[in-house]
């Protein structure tokens, strides 16, 4: 069967609730706008002010040539946000993860990941040289027999976890990881690179949606371009651990430092977030009637919450696949997500909602994907997908 690559499709524009795409417009559910700031003329003023007092580029690392005022207040701003007493931002948020775990842990030391955590944390624990072990999603009685049976073999130990997993649109339960890592005398990270404006009654992250203290948390992660509207990714925690980060941490070390228009962006954006809690309101309700339709059209949505990610199960690579390609030729654009970045046979189309989107287009997407979905079922496709043709990881 002819499947089309369903991914690097070309936007001709800026992609909200809705892009062009082929020179048509069509509904947008691929893009990370959760609360609708990409495009906002206050955010864009910032970044646009930012190129004209610092210039494009911040022309080497923040060690170097690269320190910039707006680096240091977006800084404050984390800090604040958390309610903790420092942070410092990276140029990417991959580089974010990778950098952090392999500089703060190594040989002797033991970390234990969630098996859905993303790419960036299994490639920051691979080149830490530290011994990893994985646990079932969420299950915390399995992180428990984990801990009983490693944690006395290793001289430190650190827990990761994601605020809202990308894949799968579900949150952890961090009070009883915070019980874990002070019973067992681990470190806690928690990657908050999709929570930020997504979880939370004001958007907060998952120490909101989950009502702890952040403070109970050891590290704090997060990218700068999903809700703040930019590129770049932050660690937020002690003041010991920022301090040993800016000074060792390769990927902040060694890398340019971030653009001063982008940490001008995140800057506002984080702002507006603040002062706009509606904004997250209506997101938060944009994904809960999502589910409610999809779930009353028999679409499988996983375990996913109302929180921006919504996955509808397809099972099948192949069918994914066809499944968006039939989709965006009536309208919609959503990418499928297949093996490797997911397990075999556990292939989905992932929904990015936005605050932007209206109850029509939500409505109008459901109904699409419903009626394709059963369409494409009932024809009996093929099921063997040649891999090597999407082997592609999302993030």
């Amino acid at each position: 069967m002819d499947v089309q690559q369903p991914y690097f499709r070309m936007h001709e524009g800026h992609a909200a609730s809705t892009t062009v795409i082929d020179h048509r417009e069509v509904l947008n559910f691929a893009s990370y706008d959760y609360v609708g700031l990409n495009a906002d003329p206050r955010v864009s003023e910032a970044a646009k002010n930012a190129i004209d007092r610092y210039g494009v580029s911040p022309s080497g690392s923040r060690l170097v040539a690269g320190c910039r005022p707006v680096h240091d207040e977006l800084e404050a701003a984390l800090a604040r946000h958390y309610g903790l007493p420092a942070a410092m931002v990276f140029v990417s948020g991959h580089s974010t993860n990778v950098s952090t775990i392999s500089c703060l842990m190594g040989e002797g030391d033991l970390v234990l990941s969630d098996t859905l955590s993303h790419n960036s944390i299994q490639v920051g624990i691979k080149l830490s040289g530290a011994a990893r072990r994985s646990f079932a999603h969420n299950d915390m009685e399995a992180l428990e027999t984990l801990l009983i049976e490693n944690r006395a073999q290793f001289r430190n130990a650190l827990i990761i976890v994601e605020g809202l997993y990308s894949m799968d649109g579900d949150i952890p339960p961090l009070d009883r990881l915070i019980a874990l890592k002070r019973k067992y005398g681990c470190w806690l990270m928690v990657d908050e690179a999709h929570a930020i404006g997504c979880v939370g009654a004001t958007g907060k992250g998952s120490f909101e949606g989950c009502g702890i203290n952040a403070a109970d948390v050891d590290i704090w992660m997060g990218t700068l371009s999903k809700t703040l509207a930019s590129t770049g990714g932050f660690i937020v925690g002690s003041r010991p651990l920022i301090d040993l980060l800016r000074a060792y941490a390769s990927g902040y070390v060694y890398s340019v430092a971030l653009a001063p228009a982008l940490a001008a962006s995140a800057l506002r954006a984080m702002e507006i977030l603040n002062d706009e809690p509606e904004r997250v309101r209506k997101l938060q309700d944009n994904c809960a009637l999502f589910l409610r339709l999809a779930a009353q059209s028999g679409l499988d949505t996983g375990r996913a919450g109302p929180f921006a990610i919504v996955p509808v199960m397809v099972g099948d690579s192949i069918l994914a696949a066809k499944l968006s390609e039939r989709l965006l030729k009536r309208g919609v654009n959503v990418l499928p997500v297949m093996f490797p970045a997911v397990p075999m046979q556990e292939a989905r189309l992932r929904f990015f909602l936005s605050a932007l989107h209206s109850e029509l287009q939500i409505v109008k997407a459901v109904s699409i994907a419903a009626e394709e979905l059963a369409q494409l079922r009932d024809a009996s496709f093929g099921r063997a997908l040649p891999l090597s043709v999407f082997n592609l990881r999302s993030s």
